[in-house]
């Protein structure tokens, strides 16, 4: 942040989730058990007055769990009418990038102590040809289907990730293929974050 830029404003709501549980905690792997708890916590908070806190802190996990999280953050983040923030404390890793990124920059946060990690969609798979070559090419195609698929899902989630950021996409795409961690203050020099707390 540069010296003459004001320090941005911290939302009471954000404040208030640091030393208390969030409306909304989302702590662990993600897999079926937390997007379960999450709809439990969502239900919860939808009639809700005032602002909503979704505090996460996770070492990743499934990715296709992350996408029905994402869309009832952003269905959550339409219909309700005061805000919707993002606090990441201590590790966002993975699938939790993935979580931050349903919500625009200047509704992500992050603890000092953050560190994200980003990468692009895993896949890990083994197939056996054995027989005719016209038996296995269905499989190989399948394969091919399946990694291009995968391919658009990653590109769509590193937009949203990127959107209002100074990152833009080819530096992204290369960065997200090996393993790039990031510190809460390296994501805030990206404007991939609001501000740190």
């Amino acid at each position: 942040m540069a010296r003459d830029e004001p320090k941005p404003r911290i939302p009471a709501a954000i404040r208030d989730a640091l030393p208390a549980p969030a409306d909304i905690m989302l702590t662990g792997e993600v897999n079926d058990a937390m997007v379960s708890g999450f709809l439990d916590q969502l239900a919860k908070v939808r009639g809700k007055d005032g602002d909503i806190v979704l505090c996460c802190t996770t070492p990743g996990g499934d990715a296709e769990m992350v996408r029905r999280i994402e869309l009832e953050i952003e269905r959550l983040r339409g219909e309700h009418k005061s805000e919707v923030y993002f606090l990441g404390k201590s590790v966002v890793y993975s699938a939790g990038v993935s979580i931050m990124s349903a919500f625009p920059v200047s509704h992500r946060f992050l603890t000092r102590d953050t560190m994200l990690l980003i990468h692009g969609r895993q896949l890990t798979k083994t197939i056996e040809l054995d027989g005719p070559i016209r038996h296995s090419r269905p499989q190989v195609q399948a394969l091919l289907h399946q990694i291009e698929v995968g391919l658009k899902l990653e590109e769509a989630g590193f937009r949203k990730l990127i959107e209002g950021s100074n990152c833009n996409l080819d530096d992204m795409i290369t960065q997200g293929s090996d393993n790039w961690y990031l510190s809460a203050e390296e994501a805030l020099g990206m404007k991939l974050v609001k501000a740190l707390v």
